[in-house]
């Protein structure tokens, strides 16, 4: 006994010294408490309390239930009264942590300051990835961005160390990354302020993207709300093999679900092909699953996530996780609302693109395509890395890729990048000569950020307009989102495969049948990549990059300068006056597909991410108006002329005139920036009126006192015409379920009306009535 002693005290020194590596024997591990991660050594996982839930909520229900429902379910914060029912009601949760990338924590921890309170409730970090741009390498793109970001760093940090909330400093990796290789675990629930979160499914967690006024939420201690998801299940048979990669069983089932399949469900994977698939490999199957939509992806625990918990220094969580294995797992029995069977053994290599992540093609025939299609056959520009492909096994099988071509004298025709996902994963191909060898067929080794991946990418081997194909290892690839040039072709596929087409420079190279020239004149055909899915040795750490929060913040000070053009305290918004919603104006109509990215640009315009007023400048620049055909052109209703949509709406504004915004299908899709409901709100909107919404945009429409209301007929969009005026009448009696009435009014003078549905339940009618959540939250705390 006295011996167990003295090594969980040794244990418990090595966590608050801060050392990175520290084995315990299992057996010691299964009689202690486990800590969540490395970095908060006094925070436990509670699997005691997942299983005392799961099994009442069992009971209650009286049937087997799916992994997804295992988690969700077992984080209720009252799972003996919860109403329970998959796709129609609202679940309070308790999420196991926060976590929170650059750009979004901004304005997140602008409300939590907001809120007056005086630290964190549940463990959350901030990640610095979104901020570093792309120009000519790893280390000067670095101190670039910490010496422009200066302002906007300090505020992170001093905000972290006050509140409670741990800082990874710029240069650390991308969020996704560190949240693996730290952070998720088996049957953890953690939400975080991106659409990427799902990244951690790959370790057996519900981690699931979220807007920042959702991590206020939780990080306040106040239960979060979701929609009960529906369970799609996705049974894998077969084995993986040859060309053949983990990003493939994604981009298939992208093409099978589409950009909206997945929307109000949890991707649940699961069957015997499931075990041949590495952890980080499940983990890019996961990340994107956010293109179609769904609320996250996870797979069931097993062999493969415990080495990889291992070999990243949580051998006595994986110990742990197999004492509670049979939570961790689906039920035998459990049903799926739907179930889509995919043969590993048969899947071949995709290729999905352009403009839309869900345009799936097999590599062998998108050369064909493209030609019949009249998209560029020549590849400018391949990169690799990014939240999605970035793990050590994804940059071993690019550099086995790129050494067949160095040993028959061949580079990149195509310009070549590289992002590693993190620190340790930079530091560790760099040990292991990886990173030479992708150097020296031609690449361009970024820094451990997102880089092109959201826009952070200063290019210059083209013009604006310049009509040309780049191939990604990234997950978007929406008009102008790498490089804000809308005529740039981007096609997702994984890295293996965007290394082999950068070598070839062209769309119209297989690397399954289709032969190279050496520089010798012989031909040859690549072979299949084959690499270690983890290091031999250990990882490499790297630089130490994670700053811990004080044990008392209080004395903390917070600097954000009223004069600053970065940062901007927040103004609570106006609350609902108790009145109908008459004679709106149109500020657009939108046409077509409206992506995030449409409604509120990233790349150069991350950089105004604190600063609410400055960022809607970029308001709903990007989305296509129906009037003219034009983006960022839309009629002034009060003059008559026409002019940018920032400018229209801050008009509106000015005159006191109340606005919407009239959308089409799956509305919204893409980041989970919250900014894309900000903006509209504090220029004046109150209602955007849609055929459907993505799941993350239509919450934080309600989080910011907007109201977010569909079409109970879909062909009711083509009777609004940019013209009209609109009136949403019955607001006195907005219940949930209730459909609410909308009356258009023609400039002719003639009315019609119809009918607008809603997914509001009581407490977000409440946000509505308060003008925001967070000011519902303000209401609370003084009553």
């Amino acid at each position: 006994v006295s011996f167990t002693l003295l090594m969980l005290s040794s244990f418990q020194h090595a966590l608050n010294s801060g050392l990175r590596r520290y084995h315990v024997a299992p057996v010691l591990c299964q009689r202690a408490k486990v800590a969540m991660s490395h970095f908060e050594p006094n925070e436990y996982i509670n699997y005691e309390k997942l299983e005392k839930n799961i099994n009442i909520v069992r009971k209650r229900l009286d049937r087997p239930l799916t992994l997804s429902e295992k988690i969700v379910y077992g984080h209720l914060d009252d799972p003996e009264k919860q109403e329970i029912e998959r796709g129609k009601t609202y679940l309070r949760l308790r999420p196991d942590r926060v976590a929170m990338q650059d750009a979004t924590a901004q304005m997140a921890m602008l409300q939590f300051i907001s809120s007056g309170l005086p630290k964190v409730a549940v463990p959350s970090t901030i990640h610095c990835d979104h901020l570093i741009e792309a120009q000519s390498g790893g280390e000067k793109d670095l101190r670039r961005a910490k010496d422009i970001n200066q302002e906007v760093y300090n505020f992170l940090a001093t905000a972290g160390a006050k509140y409670g909330v741990g800082f990874w400093k710029p240069g650390s990796g991308i969020i996704h990354q560190i949240i693996l290789e730290n952070y998720s675990y088996p049957g953890v629930m953690l939400i975080g302020t991106d659409s990427h979160t799902p990244n951690g499914g790959g370790l057996g967690g519900v981690c699931i993207g979220v807007g920042g006024a959702d991590a206020v939420d939780v990080m306040a201690g106040i239960p979060w709300e979701l929609k009960c998801p529906k369970v799609i299940g996705v049974k894998l048979t077969g084995k993986l093999s040859g060309w053949s990669s983990p990003k493939d069983v994604i981009l298939k089932v992208a093409g099978i679900l589409t950009v909206k399949g997945g929307t109000g469900a949890i991707i649940e994977y699961h069957g015997p092909g499931v075990d041949s698939i590495s952890c980080t490999g499940m983990a890019t199957i996961c990340n994107m699953g956010a293109e179609i939509g769904a609320t996250t992806s996870i797979f069931p625990y097993n062999a493969r996530m415990k080495k990889y918990l291992s070999k990243t220094g949580r051998a006595e969580i994986a110990a742990l996780a197999d004492e509670f294995q049979q939570h961790l797992v689906p039920d035998s029995g459990c049903q799926y609302d739907q179930v889509i069977e995919i043969n590993l053994s048969e899947l071949k290599p995709h290729i999905n693109g352009p403009f839309t992540p869900d345009l799936a093609h097999p590599v062998s025939d998108i050369g064909a395509v493209a030609e019949k299609e009249g998209w560029p056959i020549d590849i400018r520009v391949g990169l690799i890395g990014s939240c999605t492909n970035s793990s050590y096994e994804d940059m071993g099988r690019s550099a086995a890729v790129a050494k067949q071509a160095l040993a028959h004298g061949l580079k990149c025709k195509s310009k070549f990048t590289i992002t590693p996902g993190s620190e340790q994963i930079r530091a560790t191909i760099e040990r292991d000569g990886y990173a030479q060898i992708l150097r020296d067929v031609g690449g361009l080794v970024l820094a451990n950020a997102c880089g092109p991946c959201i826009g952070q990418w200063d290019r210059k081997d083209i013009k604006k307009g310049e009509k040309n194909t780049i191939v990604t290892s990234y997950n978007r690839n929406f008009t102008g989102r790498n490089d804000a040039n809308p005529e740039t072709h981007a096609f997702v596929t994984s890295p293996e495969i965007v290394t082999a087409l950068s070598i070839a420079g062209t769309l119209k190279f297989n690397p399954e049948t289709d032969y190279l020239t050496g520089t010798d004149g012989k031909k040859f055909k690549l072979e299949a990549p084959d690499a270690d899915e983890l290091p031999k040795l250990e990882f490499d750490p790297g630089q130490d990059t994670y700053q811990y929060p004080p044990k008392d913040g209080s004395g903390q000070h917070v600097d954000v300068s009223p004069t600053s053009q970065r940062l901007q305290l927040l103004e609570p918004f106006d609350k609902w006056d108790g009145k109908d919603l008459e004679d709106m104006l149109i500020l657009i109509k939108v046409k077509g597909k409206c992506t995030t990215d449409h409604i509120s640009a990233a790349g150069p315009w991350l950089k105004f991410r604190g600063h609410l007023d400055n960022i809607s400048n970029n308001l709903l620049i990007g989305a296509i108006n129906i009037e003219n055909g034009k983006a960022n052109s839309v009629r002034n209703a009060l003059t008559q002329e026409f002019g940018p949509v920032p400018d229209t709406a801050r008009y509106y504004k000015k005159m006191g005139v109340k606005w919407a915004v009239v959308g089409d299908e799956n509305y919204g899709e893409g980041s989970s920036r919250e900014h894309a409901a900000l903006e509209p709100r504090h220029l004046g909107g109150r209602v955007i009126i849609t055929k459907s919404f993505a799941r993350i945009h239509e919450t934080n429409l309600k989080k910011q006192g907007l109201l977010p209301l569909t079409f109970a007929d879909p062909a009711d969009y083509n009777k609004i015409h940019p013209v009209d005026k609109l009136s949403i009448v019955g607001l006195a009696d907005f219940a949930p379920g209730k459909p609410l009435k909308c009356i258009i009014k023609h400039p002719n003078g003639s009315q019609e009306t119809i009918m607008l549905n809603h997914t509001f339940n009581e407490s977000q009618i409440e946000w509505f009535q308060a003008g925001s959540a967070l000011n519902r939250m303000k209401e609370l705390q003084q009553k």
